[in-house]
């Protein structure tokens, strides 16, 4: 939690609120005092001076969306306005969707605000009067009409009804929307710079060196920034840095072909729904003393709608069988921006219209695309799931031929001009010299949470000092070590000498995949290690769905006697054995019997077949130990993932450390906490071909989110199934345990609360840390859905840094689930009566269920711990607050941990077992028995009563 920073964001109480203390607001510095212009409105504000938080883009939603329900809560009620303000790319609107589609506020675009279409002037062109009185009649509690600008027509088209919602929040999203004029209306202002618009500006200093000052160009690129945008984001209390450039995380699938064999199915299809028309020009522009060449890579794309213009930088696209991938990497820019790039030497080099007419049908698109200089027409469809569009083609009955080559491409080919393929391999000599000099001497890629800036970057002002002074390469330039002695199945890439972050790295990784199967053809078998919780099953999952590949996860290699002894992270519980002849028989394009691991059980349940085919010809093992010498020796491409979940772990530890006073290294948490990766990881992902940075952090970011409403109310087993789709529901049981450690001397208000906690569960033989650190929104429990297993070691590593086991929770959990939303009967240990939790990673869609299942005015958001905690008497709970009668099942579970923790990383004897478990397991396997056998029961008994209602229904039609 920021409680510091966030204090400091809601310092003096709000707008609404500071009008209604006697506190005087302190007197401004004399350094800063305002103009004569905006002296009233910043006279006004409850925030007076400008705070350093340069946080990045998770960090600052994450903190918004704190401030917004803490200054509600201050103000009773009263509605809350936000300014989010920025140049063009930086990152606003998506920031306000987010924060939106949490909080239900209302969006007020400035962009809608224009008087007349784009001069080159956009301040003066913006109706700040109409804006103003939208904004004071939605803080007054009253419905507005604000304007609606179509781009399109370059006018105004009319007006649109906007309510306050029920969250009273209003956002204000735009360039200027941290002007002096709007800033006395302003709760809380916020500021995002970076993003692609950082992104250019590397861009252009590395294409014209530099003869030119980063002002000069920031002048040329955007004119409007420094004079009119910069200095209202010094006001921002909230300043964001954003790193996104573009990611293939949330990419849309493309299928493309000539549509002369098509118009009848596409007539038929476009009768059904409502036709949108748009027509496009679309510019590439070549760099200034660039080659002839068409290294299109370099290019600057600019796409112009109206009066709109879209950028993007190079062909930024994967192509992968008959499949066109592409990122979200278009931003909006000024009609000023193509100019200026222009004056500073670029050249446009192909330029054509395309218009186009499309049908939407839910995430499906399908549109005809005409290209003035092919004179061709084409069938495109489009959508964000693979295997939708493709089983879309399927019912379509269009079957191609498929084309895989952008209109650039097919333009540059008509003209005769060659596009320059992938660089010949480097000589062996400067290959071997390189990775010599890369490996000889490894250094650890853990994730540094002090990066110190560089010199050249303090000396710009935050708002304008690009992170980088080169622009990241959009494609990979994976080369090969040649050697005439080497045949073309032992051919081996070269490591790349950087490492990445995420969406950099997923990007580099399959298009080191498309590199292998053109040089080596199929099976292509990938590894990818790392500790746990770094993100390698993310990773493998992302990759398969733009590749088509299989993913194979070590776990399922498993020896049952080491899992019975919980040695996770021991290398040798891995059976090598079968792991060998699995690749091997994949590499021979034989079927291999990948084996399943049943953990409940702690044994194998059986073989699954796997063979490859050009269809499917990767296939990719993802595990802690997948870079191991032993087995990374069989693999043709080698990824390292660190960071994500694992480094949380390791931040959240030295916090609570810092909390109580103690000082402690990272480097201590890591041995201590993950004993193993040090010794037996570490090492090898040094030699990794392509190492990620994982930076994910799963308590801020608003990517893994998920919406949680939980009530006591009783719901029949069939009200439950009314909400989930019956071709894709499936069912499972899971008992499980919570502990709960617990830092002595940790400052709290004398009641133990879960977020005071580390929470880790016992489930299936399995541990598990589970990260809830949630919002409360409303009737919504609104938390990460992130979970990752950790060793037993890991366990006793936090008991050994001094963490007390202070409670524990006993449960059984029935879910039901059909990929939508999830669906969760928990049985409490200590409580009567069953809880209900209906999860969803869109909210709309789990209150919809919740409705359904008529969960209306039953809602609770308290924890599972605290519902516990406050169901005691008081004379049953101990100084921490735990129930007395906890304390000695809660001893033989510690004991066990320290015990199997201890022997964790060397050989375990059968003197050093813990007599004490067997009791507990034997206890909890007959409780899983006993659910199982009611579970059937219910399934039987339902069954033979819906039976007999058909049977009994069609007797009285036949009798009919």
């Amino acid at each position: 939690m920021d409680d510091e920073l966030l204090q400091r964001v809601l310092e003096e109480g709000g707008r609404d609120l500071y009008f209604s203390t006697p506190i005087s607001p302190p007197p401004a510095p004399a350094s800063s005092l305002p103009s004569s212009s905006s002296a009233a409105a910043l006279s006004s504000s409850s925030i007076l001076q400008s705070l350093p938080l340069h946080v990045s883009f998770d960090h600052g939603y994450y903190l918004l969306v704190k401030s917004i329900q803490e200054l509600r809560e201050k103000k009773d009620g009263r509605s809350v306005t936000v300014g989010i303000g920025g140049p063009s790319g930086s990152g606003k609107t998506s920031l306000a969707e987010k924060v939106a589609s949490l909080l239900g506020c209302a969006i007020i675009s400035m962009e809608n605000y224009r008087n007349v279409a784009d001069d080159g002037n956009d301040l003066d062109s913006i109706d700040f009067g109409a804006l103003v009185r939208n904004l004071e009649d939605l803080v007054n509690g009253k419905d507005t009409l604000v304007p609606l600008f179509d781009f399109q027509e370059k006018k105004r088209v009319g007006l649109k009804a906007v309510k306050i919602t029920s969250s009273g929040v209003v956002i204000i999203d735009g360039a200027y929307a941290l002007h002096s004029t709007l800033r006395s209306l302003l709760d809380i202002r916020v500021a995002v710079v970076g993003g692609v618009h950082f992104s250019l500006l590397s861009k252009v200093r590395h294409d014209i060196g530099d003869s030119c000052s980063l002002d000069y160009l920031i002048d040329s690129i955007f004119p409007l920034f420094r004079k009119h945008i910069e200095p209202d984001l010094h006001h921002a209390q909230i300043r964001i840095n954003n790193s996104f450039v573009s990611s293939f995380r949330h990419a849309y699938y493309k299928l493309k072909c000539r549509s002369e064999s098509h118009k009848e199915r596409a007539t038929y299809f476009s009768d059904q729904h409502t036709l949108e028309t748009e027509n496009f020009i679309e510019m590439y522009l070549r760099p200034p003393c660039a080659s002839e060449e068409a290294r299109i890579n370099d290019w600057i794309k600019v796409r112009q709608s109206g009066i709109r213009y879209y950028l993007s930088l190079g062909d930024q696209r994967i192509v992968d069988k008959n499949f066109i991938i592409r990122p979200k990497a278009e931003f909006e820019v000024g009609r000023t921006t193509l100019g200026g790039l222009l004056a500073l030497g670029y050249n446009v080099v192909v330029s054509f219209k395309r218009s186009c007419i499309s049908i939407a049908d839910g995430q499906f698109l399908m549109a005809l695309e005409s290209v003035d200089s092919l004179n061709e027409t084409f069938l495109v469809l489009k959508g964000t799931s693979r295997t939708a569009i493709g089983e879309e083609a399927s019912r379509l009955g269009v079957k191609g031929p498929w084309i895989t080559k952008s209109y650039l491409e097919m333009i540059l080919e008509s003209k005769g001009v060659p596009r320059l393929n992938t660089p010949p391999p480097l000589s062996s000599k400067l290959l071997i010299e390189s990775q010599e000099r890369t490996i000889a001497a490894p250094k650890p890629i853990r994730l540094s949470t002090n990066v110190v800036p560089r010199l050249e970057d303090l000396a710009q002002p935050w708002t304008r000092s690009p992170k980088k002074s080169d622009i990241d390469r959009v494609v990979a330039t994976w080369n090969f070590i040649s050697d005439s002695s080497t045949s073309r199945d032992d051919m081996q890439l070269v490591p790349m000498p950087d490492s990445y972050g995420f969406d950099r790295g997923l990007l580099f990784a399959v298009q080191a995949i498309q590199v292998l199967l053109e040089k080596k053809g199929f099976p292509i078998i990938v590894g990818i290690g790392g500790p746990s919780g770094s993100g390698k099953t993310s990773l493998s999952q992302k990759m398969a769905n733009i590749v088509g590949c299989e993913v194979i996860s070590l776990e399922s290699y498993y020896k049952s006697e080491q899992v019975k002894h919980m040695k996770y992270d021991d290398f040798n519980s891995l059976d090598l054995l079968l792991l060998s002849k699995n690749i091997k028989d994949i590499r021979k394009h034989h079927k291999a019997k990948v084996p399943c691991f049943d953990f409940e059980n702690c044994s194998r349940s059986g073989f699954k077949e796997l063979k490859v085919s050009e269809e499917c010809g990767v296939v990719i093992f993802e595990g802690v130990y997948a870079l191991h010498p032993e087995i990374r020796r069989s693999l043709d491409l080698w990824i390292a993932v660190v960071g994500g979940v694992h480094s949380h772990l390791i931040a959240r530890v030295l916090r609570d450390k810092i909390r109580i006073g103690c000082s402690i290294s990272q480097d201590d948490i890591m041995r201590t906490v993950f004993p193993m990766f040090q010794q037996h990881i570490e090492p090898h992902l040094v030699h990794a071909h392509l190492k990620i940075r994982n930076d994910f952090d799963p308590v801020l970011s608003p990517e893994s989110s998920l919406f949680v409403l939980k009530s006591n109310k009783k719901v029949a087993y069939q009200d439950i199934l009314k909400v989930l789709d019956p071709n894709k529901m499936c069912t499972s049981v899971q008992n499980f345990i919570d502990i709960y450690l617990r830092l002595p001397g940790t400052p709290s208000n004398c009641r133990l609360t879960e977020s005071e906690c580390i929470r880790v569960r016992i489930c299936e033989g399995r541990f598990a840390l589970l990260i809830r650190e949630p919002i409360i929104e409303g009737n919504f429990v609104v938390q990460p859905k992130v979970d990752f297993d950790i060793s037993v070691s890991t366990v006793a590593g936090l008991l050994n840094l001094g963490y007390k086991a202070v409670a524990y929770i006993e449960a059984s959990a029935f879910i039901y689930q059909d990929g939508k939303i999830l669906v969760e009967v928990d049985h409490l240990q200590a409580t009567h009566s069953p809880y209900l939790q209906i999860k969803g990673a869109n909210k709309e869609v789990v209150i919809a269920a919740a409705t359904i299942l008529g969960l209306d005015g039953s809602y609770t958001t308290k924890t599972y711990l605290q519902i516990i905690l406050e169901s005691l008497p008081s004379t049953e709970r101990n100084p921490n607050g735990i129930h007395y009668q906890q304390a000695a099942r809660l001893r033989e579970l510690v004991e066990f941990i320290q015990s199997q923790g201890g022997c964790s990383s060397t050989g375990s004897s059968p003197s050093r077992e813990i007599l004490p478990l067997n009791s507990l397991i034997e206890e909890l396997q007959s409780r899983i028995k006993k659910l199982e056998r009611w579970y059937t029961i219910d399934m039987i008994l339902w069954t033979v009563l819906l039976s007999a209602l058909v049977g009994y229904s069609l007797y009285k039609r036949r009798h009919h």
